[in-house]
This record gives C-alpha cells, sequence and structure tokens, in this order.
C-alpha cells in the first residue's frame, strides 16, 4: 500500500514537473518571455505579431515534440524491458529505432508526398526489429548481456541499410544529419498530427496491458500457470511498443536512451507494478526530453546542439554501468 500511495505522489509531482517543464520550454530560448507575456500573446496575439509567430511556429511545436517523443519513447522501454524480462533492453538498444528510421528514410525516398506514410512506415520498422529480437531470444535462453549483443547487430543491419539510403538517395530526407542524431529544431506542428494519433493509441493500449505485463514480469513459466499465451502476448505488447517508438522516430530522429533511462528511474522509485510504472513514464519521459532539448538549445547560444547527442552523453555512461552491474549478477 505505501509503495502504492508514493506511486500515486510521483504521478502526481511530475503532472506539475511536466507543466513547469512546458512553461520552461515556452518562455527560455535565444530571448526570453515573460510567463505573463506568453499567456497574453497565445491568447490574445495577433497573426501577424513577430512573437506570436515564434510562439505558434517554432516553440509551440518544438516543445509538444519533445513532450510526445519522451513520453512514447519512455513507455516503449517500459514495455521493451517487460516483455524481454531485461532491464537493458531500450528502443535504441535492441535496434527499434534504427527500423523505424530505415523505413522513414525508405518512404522518404521513395514515396514522399503523403504525410501518414512516415509513422505508418515507422512503426512497421520498428516493429520488425522487435520481432526479429523476440525472434532470436525464441530460439534458446539468451543471457542479459547476450540479448543486448543481438540488439547490437539488428541495429547494425539497419543502419547499414539507412546509410545505403543515404547514399544512393541523398535527397531522401531534408536534414537527415538532424535525424540521424535525433532532433526537434525543424519540426512543424503539421508534422505532428498523425504521430500524435498513433502515440495516443499506443499510450491507451499499453495502459489497457499493464496488468498483462505485470504477469509477464513473473517470468514465462509463471506467466504460463496463470493461463497467459505467453508468445501471443509478447508479439501483442511489443507491437505497441513498436507504435509508440515508431511514431516519435517519425519526427523526432534517432533520439536514443530514453527508454533506458525514465524507466529505470520511475522503477527505482515506485518498484515494477506497470499500471504505475507507464503513466510516470509517459509524464517523466516527457519532462526529460523537454529539459534535454531546452539545454541543447540554449547550453552553447549561440550555437544549437542536437538534442540526440545530449541523449547519447547521459545514457552512454549509464548504460555501461547497467552492462557491469547485471554482468555481476551473471
Amino acid at each position: 500500500m505505501e509503495r502504492n500511495n508514493k506511486a500515486r505522489l510521483l504521478i502526481l509531482l511530475s503532472t506539475v514537473g511536466l507543466a513547469v517543464s512546458v512553461l520552461m520550454g515556452l518562455c527560455l530560448g535565444t530571448s526570453n518571455i515573460r510567463p505573463t507575456v506568453l499567456v497574453a500573446t497565445l491568447f490574445a496575439g495577433e497573426p501577424d505579431d513577430f512573437l506570436y509567430r515564434i510562439l505558434l511556429t517554432v516553440r509551440l511545436p518544438r516543445v509538444t515534440a519533445a513532450l510526445l517523443s519522451g513520453s512514447a519513447l519512455a513507455v516503449s522501454g517500459a514495455i521493451i524491458q517487460s516483455v524481454l524480462n531485461n532491464p537493458l533492453a531500450s528502443p535504441n538498444i535492441i535496434g527499434v529505432n534504427a527500423g523505424a528510421g530505415l523505413f522513414v528514410l525508405l518512404a522518404s525516398a521513395f514515396l514522399p508526398t503523403d504525410p501518414l506514410l512516415l509513422p505508418l512506415s515507422a512503426f512497421s520498422g520498428a516493429l520488425l526489429a522487435c520481432m526479429l529480437v523476440l525472434a532470436i531470444t525464441m530460439t534458446g535462453r539468451l543471457s542479459r548481456v547476450l540479448l543486448v549483443l543481438t540488439g547490437f547487430a539488428v541495429n547494425s543491419i539497419f543502419s547499414a541499410g539507412m546509410n545505403t539510403i543515404m547514399i544512393l538517395y541523398p535527397d531522401a530526407y531534408v536534414g537527415a544529419g538532424n535525424f540521424l542524431v535525433g532532433g526537434l529544431s525543424s519540426v512543424t506542428s503539421n508534422v505532428l498530427v498523425y504521430p500524435s494519433v498513433f502515440i495516443a493509441a499506443g499510450f491507451i493500449l499499453a495502459l489497457l496491458c499493464s496488468k498483462g505485463l505485470n504477469i509477464l514480469n513473473l517470468g514465462a513459466d509463471s506467466a504460463k500457470t496463470l493461463g497467459m499465451n505467453v508468445n501471443a502476448c509478447r508479439c501483442a505488447y511489443l507491437a505497441i511498443a513498436a507504435i509508440l517508438a515508431g511514431a516519435a522516430v517519425s519526427f523526432a530522429g534517432m533520439i536514443g536512451f530514453v527508454g533506458l533511462l525514465v524507466p529505470h528511474g520511475v522503477k527505482l522509485m515506485i518498484g515494477q507494478d506497470n499500471r504505475y510504472v507507464i503513466p510516470a513514464s509517459a509524464l517523466t519521459g516527457g519532462i526529460f526530453v523537454i529539459l534535454c532539448d531546452l539545454l541543447a538549445r540554449t547550453l552553447f547560444l549561440p550555437y544549437e546542439l542536437p538534442v540526440g547527442i545530449l541523449m547519447s552523453l547521459m545514457g552512454g555512461p549509464f548504460f555501461l554501468y547497467l552492462i557491469l552491474k547485471n554482468r555481476r549478477k551473471e
């Protein structure tokens, strides 16, 4: 009961923190805006006003993109960790982001006119990566480190495909350099319409499946004794993770380590119950990416650092720590 109260408190504090983070993201930048001016501009500003245009066309889409991508990748990471029963797993580690990125570039190269194709293609690539890793894990019991190495192999294959497309079709994706490292500087409100629908649907499905994920956390044998069709449920849950990760990659690019860092932090505070881990991960993931993006665009003014680089600088050392920690346990 005490752990449930801690979880509810974390969700409440994260909700407040998310509101503060959004306000900071809208107010701070190359030119700072007071909160009172922000509210007045958003609700009473003229379309021709310079500040109004900056807020509506630059900062609001960027903060929204950071919120959506952070929430989606964090929840996707929480699902993947539960399905594979591996704390080292996350969308970028097992190749999900790379699979989504490859299919986005393929769609951009051959069918560049339909905006709905990007999230659909990203979902297809993410799902393919998930199913490849799941199929390999089902061939025999893999240690946590070996599973990560399997993910790296899948990641390398898809990354090679992306590099090939970039060479053969250099105009396949405008701003591909920013896409490959993960960045939000070129996001517009039109780009977010379809991915936001995918992310909302994925989040609802993840909440509905949270009890099943808890059963999977007990292990495959225990889940079978409780009447669960383990393989079918794993495929269904990984499809949800693919929806979330693929939609995020379609507009944010190859942002990494959100799905690793955020679920770990949440579980450290409130435990393994996915009924609370999923909403808490969504909220804290949004906070995390909003604040990281804010740092990335203000830390080195007048220059801007893609947020994916900042994520890698933080996530890489943490990932190495987890590998060493889990290696000692095996």
